[in-house]
C-alpha cells in the first residue's frame, strides 16, 4: 500500500507543480485553490509512504515522478521543447526511479 501512496503523491506532485504555471503566481484564484489543495495532498500521501519507506527512497521516487510527469505535460501542454537530449536525460530520471524500487527492500 505504501507504493500506491507514493505513486499517488508523486502523481500530486505534478497536478499542483502545473497548477503553478496556471495560477500565474497566486493571482488566478481556481488555480491557486487546486494548486495548494495538490499540494496538501501530495504532502500527505508522501508522509503515509513515509511511514514504511526509506526517506531516501521514498523523496527520491516522489520528485522523480513529478519531474518526469512535469516534463511530459509541459511538453504537451505548453509546447515545451522535445530536444532528444532532454528526453535521454528524462530517460535516466526514470531509470533511477525503477532502479529505486527494484533495490528497496520494501
Amino acid at each position: 500500500m505504501q507504493w500506491l501512496f507514493l505513486v499517488l503523491a508523486g502523481l500530486l506532485e505534478v497536478c499542483w507543480a502545473v497548477g503553478l504555471k496556471y495560477s500565474h503566481g497566486f493571482t488566478k484564484l481556481v488555480p491557486s485553490m487546486f494548486t495548494i489543495l495538490g499540494m496538501i495532498a501530495s504532502f500527505y500521501f508522501l508522509s503515509l509512504a513515509l511511514r514504511h519507506l526509506p526517506l531516501g527512497t521514498a523523496y527520491a521516487i516522489w520528485t522523480g515522478i513529478g519531474t518526469v510527469g512535469t516534463v511530459i505535460l509541459g511538453i504537451i501542454l505548453f509546447k515545451e521543447s522535445i530536444d532528444p537530449i532532454r528526453l535521454i536525460c528524462i530517460g535516466f530520471i526514470i531509470i533511477g526511479i525503477v532502479g529505486l524500487k527494484i533495490v528497496s527492500a520494501h
